[in-house]
């Protein structure tokens, strides 16, 4: 029996969402290349490719050559939470629709306030996480990405680790209800961040795990990488600090990343940060799409 699909518009996807807002299920776009299966897909960073929470993020993307972006709420300044875009599901099945049109996919939901941002000490993280919850669900978005910054810093402020586990044990609860997973960024070597995701205790609250983090601080990153394991890493930043490309970064064998990814039993996103050239460091287009042709070469080469 061959399966019938049912076919809307955009504009009334658009009108379906505005009178109910809950996007249709069987939306499918007729002209939609196909998103390919991979066990390693190569995303990058919107707010990096300097189209943080602009559509035309998608489209370079796409230019680029990566399979996804990581797409960020917003600033944060001093707002009692995130200054976004996709408050609401229209805004959100624009970003989706173009997404599925280019057959790319939204790897996760950034958090990259909380860089510079203190989660440990602002009074309305709760709301800054919830409303980062409710954006994952109307764009189908199961991880978000979360760092600690340099303001809750445990190695530098060890004081506020009892206020950072109480509110990720809270963040965790919510995502748990929700069915999604926040990937938090520390400054913690792996065993630290075990140790710290041990104490939190959430399946909703794992490692985003940094390739720049373990380089920076003289670390074995395969050693890293097997400390956590496959059930701690929810997703992967790959790439390290600003000066070369990764296929010219003696810090980094991105092959032996790969073997010990694979021998893990791992899966899942690599998203580019940074590792831009330093000679043409805002060429977009240049330096990410060197990276991501670079990670496809070799985690997509099977």
């Amino acid at each position: 029996m061959k399966l019938q699909f049912l076919v809307i518009p955009a504009a009334v996807v658009v009108a379906l969402v505005a009178l109910t807002g809950d996007v249709p299920a069987q939306t499918i776009a007729t002209n939609s290349p196909a998103i390919v299966k991979h066990r390693y897909k190569i995303a990058v960073c919107d707010w990096m490719i300097l189209k943080r929470q602009k559509l035309g993020a998608v489209q370079l993307t796409k230019d680029i050559g990566a399979d996804g972006v990581e797409v960020d709420m917003g600033s944060l300044g001093t707002n009692d939470t995130f200054v976004s875009v996709l408050t609401n599901a229209v805004q959100c099945q624009v970003f989706l629709d173009k997404a599925r049109e280019l057959g790319l996919e939204i790897s996760s939901i950034a958090m990259s306030g909380f860089y510079a941002q203190a989660f440990a000490e602002r009074p309305t993280v709760p709301r800054m996480v919830q409303d980062t919850i409710d954006t994952m669900k109307r764009m189908n978005v199961k991880v978000a990405f979360l760092p600690l910054g340099v303001r809750s810093d445990l190695v530098q402020h060890p004081d506020l680790r009892p206020a950072v586990v109480e509110r990720l044990k809270a963040a965790g609860e919510a995502a748990e209800k929700a069915g999604v997973i926040i990937g938090i960024e520390t400054a913690l070597d792996a065993a630290g961040e075990a140790k710290l995701l041990d104490e939190i205790g959430s399946p909703a609250i794992k490692s985003y795990f940094n390739f720049a983090n373990a380089l920076q601080n003289g670390r074995d990153l395969q050693k890293e990488l097997r400390t956590l394991g496959k059930n701690r890493i929810c997703q992967i930043h790959a790439s390290n600090e600003d000066g070369v490309w990764l296929q010219n970064d003696p810090k980094i064998d991105v092959p032996k990343v790969k073997q010990t990814l694979d021998e893990m039993g791992w899966s899942g996103w690599l998203v580019i940060e940074r590792s831009r050239d330093a000679k043409e460091s805002r060429n977009v287009k240049k330096n990410f799409g060197a990276n991501a042709a670079y990670l496809k070469s070799v985690f997509q080469k099977d």
